[in-house]
C-alpha cells in the first residue's frame, strides 16, 4: 500500500482543533528528534495558543492533515514550550536551509519537507528541492498546495546543518562524512555559506588525516577563509598535518606577520621541509614539489623496495614509483610499483628499474615540466638538482591542479545545489 506524503507547509499556520472540531489555537511548527533512525519521528507540536508557544506532544495528537491538527484530551497545557537537547523545529531550523544530500555529496535545500505516517508513527522521509513547490509557503493555502510535488529525496540520504540550532547537541557526523571522498567534502564546503562550511570542517576535524585532505582540496580562497578564522597554534596544528608542498603554498598566501609565527609552531621536520620549499619560487618546479618520495639503494632487494613503499609515509600517488640510487646519492634509474611486483623478489632494485630516468630540474616553469611529463608519460616526475640527485617529486595531479581553471569541478557539474 503507497504510503500518503504530507507536506510541512499544509500543516504550519494550520488550526489545533479539539475534538469536536472547535479552534483552540494556530500550529506554529512541528518537533523532530534527529537520531540513528533513517527517518526522524515526529516527538511533538508547537502551537500558538492565548499567546503562548505551547508545547503538544505527538502522542496528544490524534490526527494531522492539511490546514487542521486535532487535538485530544480535555486541556492544553499552558506551559512555555522550550526547546530540548537534540530538538529540531522542522519549519523553524531546516525549511528554506541547505541540507547536505550525501547520495551525490551535493546541498540541496529544503524548499519542502514530506512527512508520512508509516506504522501510526509520523516521520519525516523526504525533501522536495523543487524551486516550485517554495511558493507554497507565499501563496495562500488553497493555492499553494495545489503545485504539484518534484522529486523527493530521501532523509535517509541526507544530514541537516544544525550548528544554528541553540539547543542542537548532534553535529554533523563525521561517520556518514568519511564515506565521501576528501575532494566531494571540500566541493560540499566551497558550496556552503560560511558557518555551513565551518560546520563540515569541524565534523571531519574528528580525523586529522581526513580534515588536512580535505583542507588540501580547497581552493585558496576557502583555505585562507578558514586559516583567518583560528589561532596561530590551530593553524599550524593544521598545516602540520597536511602535505608539505601544500602547507608551504598556504603559508605564501598567509598575511605576513603570520608566517613566521605559524612556521615555528611547526613539528621539527614538517618545518625542515616546509621552509626548503618556501625558498623556490613557487610557480616552478621547486616550488610545486613534494619533498616526500622513496629513493632506494640500488642494491636493495625488489622484496625489501617492496616493504619500503608498504612502510613509507609519503603520499600513495608518490610512491607509484620507487627510484634507486648509486654509492654516490646520484640517481641510477626508476621503477613502477607494477613493475617490481612482477619482478623476482630476490632481484635487485638496480637490475629492475629503467636506467636513467626522465627528469626536471627545480627552476623549471610549469610548462617545461608539463612538456617533459607529457613527452615521457610520466605520472611521478623526479626533481633533480645539478649533481643529479632528487629533491622531490612532481605528480601529474599537481599538474592538472594548476592547468584546470578555478571552480572547474562546479562548472563540469560534479557539485551543485539543486535549488
Amino acid at each position: 500500500m503507497a504510503i500518503e506524503i504530507l507536506h510541512l507547509s499544509s500543516v504550519v499556520k494550520s488550526a489545533l482543533v479539539d475534538r469536536d472540531g472547535d479552534r483552540l489555537g494556530r500550529v506554529e511548527d512541528l518537533i523532530a528528534r534527529l537520531g540513528f533512525a533513517p527517518h526522524p519521528p515526529v516527538s511533538g507540536v508547537v502551537v500558538h495558543v492565548a499567546h503562548r508557544e505551547l508545547f503538544v506532544p505527538v502522542d496528544r495528537v490524534a490526527g494531522i492533515r492539511p490546514g487542521r491538527v486535532q487535538f485530544t484530551g480535555d486541556t492544553v497545557s499552558l506551559q512555555r514550550f522550550e526547546r530540548r537537547p537534540g530538538e529540531l523545529l522542522l519549519s523553524r531550523d531546516l525549511m528554506a536551509r541547505h541540507l547536505i544530500n550525501l547520495q551525490g555529496a551535493r546541498l540541496i535545500r529544503a524548499n519542502e519537507i514530506e512527512l508520512a505516517l508509516v506504522d501510526g508513527r509520523w516521520e519525516v522521509v523526504g525533501v522536495d528541492p523543487s524551486p516550485r513547490v517554495a511558493l507554497r509557503r507565499l501563496l495562500p493555502r488553497s493555492i499553494g498546495q495545489r503545485i504539484p510535488a518534484g522529486k523527493m529525496v530521501d532523509w535517509a540520504t541526507i544530514e541537516p546543518f544544525v550548528a544554528h540550532v541553540p539547543t542542537a547537541r548532534l553535529r554533523i557526523p563525521y561517520r556518514k562524512l568519511a564515506r565521501l571522498h576528501p575532494a566531494q567534502i571540500a566541493d560540499l564546503v566551497e558550496a556552503a555559506s560560511h558557518d555551513e562550511g565551518e560546520e563540515i570542517i569541524k565534523a571531519v576535524g574528528q580525523d586529522r588525516e581526513l580534515e588536512a585532505d580535505v583542507f588540501e582540496e580547497l581552493d585558496a580562497e576557502h583555505q585562507l577563509e578558514f586559516i583567518r578564522s583560528r589561532s596561530d597554534a590551530e593553524a599550524a596544528r593544521l598545516l602540520a598535518t597536511m602535505a608539505p608542498d601544500d602547507a608551504a603554498d598556504l603559508i605564501t598566501e598567509l598575511e605576513q606577520e603570520r608566517r613566521l609565527p605559524i612556521l615555528q609552531l611547526l613539528p621539527p621536520a614538517q618545518q625542515r621541509k616546509v621552509r626548503a620549499l618556501l625558498s623556490y619560487n613557487p610557480e616552478t618546479a621547486g616550488g610545486l614539489m613534494s619533498p616526500d618520495f622513496l629513493c632506494l639503494s640500488e642494491s636493495t632487494p625488489v622484496e625489501e623496495a617492496l616493504e619500503a613503499v608498504c612502510r613509507s609515509k609519503a603520499p600513495p600517488e608518490a610512491l607509484a614509483v620507487v627510484f634507486a640510487q648509486g654509492a654516490d646519492g646520484r640517481v641510477t634509474g626508476s621503477a613502477s610499483v607494477v613493475s617490481l611486483v612482477q619482478a623476482p623478489p630476490r632481484a635487485t632494485l638496480g637490475s629492475a628499474v629503467k636506467p636513467n630516468p626522465a627528469h626536471v630540474h627545480p627552476d623549471w616553469d610549469i610548462h617545461a615540466v608539463t612538456r617533459k611529463m607529457s613527452d615521457f608519460n610520466l605520472t611521478v616526475a623526479p626533481v633533480m638538482d645539478d649533481q643529479h640527485r632528487m629533491i622531490g617529486v612532481i605528480t601529474v595531479d599537481d599538474v592538472l591542479e594548476l592547468l584546470l581553471p578555478t571552480g572547474w569541478r562546479r562548472d563540469f557539474g560534479m557539485t551543485s545545489v539543486e535549488e
